[in-house]
């Protein structure tokens, strides 16, 4: 059955991200359609388009999960709050990374659930299904709360032909 790794990312050197970007996501299910925007000009940015599909598939179920299960019931994003929710993106060569960040500190783990063509409870088979590898890790310090992560092999750059 599926598990979810409570650890970090894989060995990554931080040194090497090529790219990096970041979004602050209300707490309101129209933060979904927000992250599908932001990850598609994001992804376009970084000539890595081709991997909308996967990766958006996965960026909505990271966040929607998040919403529905890494806030208390009720929260609201008021004005004065920063929003509880974040989108990250970070691009290395041959390696994308999609991390969302919430307020909990529960273990995300998929539903035990015998009706897969159920509208709700698969977003971690998918999660897991479409991306490379997925994970997560306890934030540390003051922050609190969690991230979890999905990991996407990127093709790998053309190589320039050697000169004769």
């Amino acid at each position: 059955m599926l598990e979810p790794l409570r650890q970090g990312l894989p060995p990554l050197d931080p040194a090497a991200v090529s790219n990096a970007a970041s979004c602050a996501l209300p707490a309101r299910y129209e933060a979904v359609r927000e992250a599908r925007l932001f990850t598609r000009r994001t992804l376009d940015q970084w000539d890595i388009g081709d991997r909308f599909d996967d990766v958006c598939l996965v960026v909505s179920e990271l966040v929607t999960n998040s919403l529905r299960h890494g806030l208390p019931a009720g929260t609201l994003c008021t004005a004065d709050q920063s929003p509880p929710v974040r989108l990250h993106l970070m691009r290395w060569t041959e390696r994308l990374v999609c991390a969302v960040r919430d307020p909990s500190h529960a273990t995300p783990a998929p539903r035990e659930a015998d009706d897969f063509s159920a509208e709700s409870g698969r977003g971690l088979f998918l999660v897991d299904s479409f991306a490379d590898s997925w994970g997560w890790h306890p934030m540390a310090g003051t922050l609190g709360g969690k991230v979890v992560w999905a990991l996407f092999q990127l093709p790998h750059p053309p190589q320039p032909l050697p000169a004769e």
